[in-house]
């Protein structure tokens, strides 16, 4: 059974939700709104990608106090 790190499921986690957003855009939704919603989930990746940066930092900084 292989193991997983945070970092990579939670990038798992990321890829399959865009993947899901992706495909019921293309199905369920206007172009006004895939647009909309496409942005959106843009707007998530970045914030996801800015949070984890920011626990990496943190942990740096923890761990060169020790």
């Amino acid at each position: 059974m292989p193991t997983y790190s945070s970092s990579s499921v939670s990038e798992h986690q990321q890829q399959s939700q865009t993947l899901w957003v992706r495909d019921l855009s293309k199905t369920c939704y206007q172009d006004d709104q895939q647009l909309k919603l496409r942005c959106l989930q843009a707007e998530v990746d970045s914030l996801l990608e800015q949070l984890q940066s920011l626990k990496e930092q943190r942990q740096a900084a923890t761990a060169q106090q020790e």
